[in-house]
């Protein structure tokens, strides 16, 4: 592969022109479309075979009137001090209220709070339900702009008026984060490289494919529903991977370029021997976004495959634009030094009579072995003690962030009402066939009224006419993202599963907070069966381009170590609450349902990336010496400097997005970030070099038999070397072109 990836990077440099009009053509194109074909984003997300999701379908099969799937709204009044919201001065501007939004079109129902008995017991605090024909994301803007104008006559007259319910969903934005983290990426190119225009190509390289990916995502969402969170994922991966990619190339480049190759040789060599890691890495990464799909799960599966298509788009990048951009800089990219910087060509041999300060780790590292290796393990497994206490939920007005009305009003509602009137469970009783449907509402209202523990109230059985459907309200004490509301889902499961047998009837337990459970028990279900299946083709992956079996077997035990971390943070920070005023997690709580998946699909194939791209080198060495120490040392020197800056990179782009305010975004960022800086610097860089070191040459053994079978992929570049009449390891590393 090396050989066909030698000649697209020479064909990419001669005809340097077509290559860069296509890819700007590319980009003109994707922006065109997402200016004038994008539509709206949706949260929503469909999960078959969930009850809590089949009782929803179930309403409104029956009545679609009913809009059992519309968005929901709650605009919670609250009274001056020392008033009441009964007094006539106020209740009557309540009244108008909902009056007002009961006339709005596309509203199914706005309730009275005052006939619903939707009253504090202090009479200091009301609260109106308004539903919606449409869910969230087909609501026009006269719709949300009638919502956002509905608190105006409550504050005239006084009162604190706030809006909850998802109704009024935002759009995430999260311009500043993406602009932090490409300003730390600059810094850290120029630090490495010592050059601008070194350090300039990976960052433009990188935002022309973040923009083809994200304008693609943006035209989709005119056609199909995507949710709001997939275009932030892909421009977090699409901008990490992409300077990756191409730091590494640029990197291998500019060493070819030092040691006096003509410019178009140096970006064959360059794109044949990097590029090869590239797309090995890149193949890893989009194996393991693809691999959400199996969890079935919509938005995951949405999130996986837009940011695997991002990923893809920066590989190609990497080895098409990249090599026409060294057209264009020839052997410039050594020069355009910036004062007070030394040029470096990372992947050279220290020749300076010093040893540099990789090659003085990985001698410490390869030293004492056994030391490092059981250190490094039980820092690992001490960090990762906080996954024991995982707790999941789906975010909701309560995680979202202190000062927007939408918290303000949960706020409000648990103070005046009491946790669990955020998040009330819904039992859904079809009588369809039972023999007394009456008997059987009543049976089933009995068995939920025989639950004492937190349960606040039980609203009895509520026929919904020509349905054969009826529903009891059931209100916890505890509040919607507590263990002991998500606990008392399965204890009305359990006390209601007798009804069927004894009446005919169908018991269906949903409600936000149940399909909240039901979420998180079918991902924790699914974890194994994704982590399997991702594990294993990329094992096999593994295989294929290091010629080894025990190589990748300590990429995945390492993988293992560094998920563990970075939930064991995610954990301490965002449920426990640690250094929670430092990364501004205003209310300490469970952990996003979709989180633990997602980041084990993202950092395991970004955990991939540094194997390969550090293991590669060592292989490299080690096919030319034979010298299985020599080879650890040496091909870890030749790449930490470039996969140290590359770390440093990706943790800064995740790092920044731990500045959004979203609920979703933030612990993603903080996760990736932490992950990144495990994985990279504890597990990849010590550990695998320590257990390298401990294996000698059996790391590199592969049975006879199996060595015959598999193709040799040639990722160090020896057989393109030897193809084209001369080893790499008799080059001048050390020289330096004029």
């Amino acid at each position: 592969m090396s050989w066909y990836l030698y000649r697209l990077g020479r064909w990419a440099f001669r005809h340097r022109k077509s290559v860069l009009v296509a890819w700007l053509a590319v980009l003109l194109l994707a922006g065109t479309g997402a200016a004038t074909l994008s539509g709206k984003t949706s949260d929503n997300f469909s999960m078959p075979g969930l009850e809590s999701v089949q009782a929803f379908d179930l309403m409104k099969e029956r009545n679609p009137q009913a809009a059992a799937d519309g968005a929901t709204a709650r605009i919670v009044f609250k009274a001056p001090e020392g008033s009441k919201v009964t007094d006539p001065e106020f209740a009557g501007v309540i009244t108008d209220t909902v009056s007002s939004m009961a006339a709005d079109k596309g509203v199914v129902n706005a309730v009275d709070p005052f006939q619903a008995k939707q009253v504090s017991p202090d009479e200091t605090m009301a609260y109106t339900t308004v539903t919606y024909e449409s869910q969230a994301i087909d609501l026009s803007e006269a719709q949300v702009s009638a919502l956002e104008e509905a608190p105006e006559a409550g504050r005239d007259a006084g009162m604190t008026v706030e809006v909850g319910g998802d109704a009024l969903t935002q759009i995430p934005e999260t311009g500043s984060s993406e602009i932090i983290g490409v300003v730390v990426a600059l810094i850290v190119l120029i630090i490495t490289f010592g050059s601008l225009i070194a350090a300039g190509m990976p960052l433009l390289t990188a935002l022309i494919g973040v923009g083809i990916g994200v304008a693609g995502i943006t035209t989709l969402t005119g056609f199909m529903s995507l949710g709001s969170t997939t275009p932030i994922l892909a421009t977090m991966l699409g901008l990490a991977v992409g300077i990756d990619y191409a730091l590494f190339i640029v990197s291998r480049y500019r060493h070819e370029v030092m040691v006096g190759r003509d410019p178009e040789e140096a970006s064959g060599r360059a794109v044949g021997t990097a590029g090869s890691a590239v797309v090995f890495a890149g193949l890893t990464v989009v194996i393991a976004l693809v691999g959400l799909s199996v969890v079935n799960i919509s938005i995951l599966t949405e999130m996986g495959l837009a940011a695997a298509a991002t990923v893809a788009i920066a590989v190609l990048i990497a080895l098409t634009l990249l090599p026409a951009l060294f057209g264009f800089s020839k052997r410039r990219i050594i020069k355009g030094k910036i004062p007070g910087l030394r040029q470096h060509d990372p992947e050279a041999d220290d020749h300076s009579g010093k040893p540099a300060m990789g090659q003085r780790w990985a001698g410490l590292v390869t030293r004492r072995k056994a030391v490092v290796a059981v250190l490094g393990v039980a820092v690992a497994l001490v960090a990762s003690i906080p996954v024991l206490s995982l707790e999941e939920s789906l975010p909701d007005d309560g995680t979202a962030s202190v000062g927007t009305t939408q918290r303000k009003a949960y706020d409000l509602i648990a103070e005046g009402f009491g946790a669990g009137s955020n998040g009330p469970l819904l039992v859904v009783v079809d009588t369809a066939k039972a023999d007394d449907p009456e008997a059987a509402v009543a049976e089933t209202t009995k068995a939920v009224e025989g639950i004492d523990t937190d349960v606040a109230a039980v609203v009895p059985g509520q026929p919904m006419p020509d349905t054969d459907l009826a529903t009891i309200t059931v209100v916890p004490k505890s509040g919607p993202a507590d263990q002991e509301t998500q606990d008392l889902v399965g204890e009305i499961r359990d006390a209601v599963q007798d009804v069927k047998g004894e009446t005919g009837a169908d018991v269906l337990v949903s409600g936000q907070t149940a399909v909240s459970v039901d979420v998180s028990e079918k991902l924790a279900d699914a974890l194994p069966i994704y982590l399997t299946l991702v594990v294993g083709l990329a094992f096999v992956l593994l295989i294929l381009v290091f010629r080894s079996i025990l190589v990748p077997l300590s990429a995945v035990l390492g993988f293992l170590l560094t998920i563990g971390m970075a939930l064991g943070a995610t954990v301490a920070v965002f449920q426990w609450g640690w250094l929670a005023d430092v990364f501004g997690v205003d209310t300490p709580g469970p952990i996003i349902s979709i989180l633990p998946l997602l980041m084990v699909g993202i950092l395991f194939g970004l955990a991939m990336d540094y194997q390969v791209f550090l293991v590669s080198r060592m292989r490299e060495d080690y096919v030319h010496s034979k010298d299985a120490q020599r080879a650890v040392v040496n091909g870890f020197s030749h790449s930490a400097r470039v996969v140290t800056a590359a770390a440093i990179i990706m943790i800064s782009v995740f790092g920044s997005f731990i500045i959004s305010d979203e609920a979703m975004i933030k612990p993603i960022g903080f996760g990736l970030a932490f992950g990144i800086l495990a994985d990279a610097f504890l597990v990849r860089m010590t550990l695998i070099p320590a257990f390298m070191a401990i294996a000698g040459r059996s790391a590199w053994w592969l049975p006879a038999w199996l060595d015959k079978i598999i193709p040799d992929l040639d990722i160090e570049g020896d057989a393109l070397a030897k193809r084209l009449g001369e080893r790499t390891e008799s080059e001048p590393v050390g020289a330096q072109a004029p």
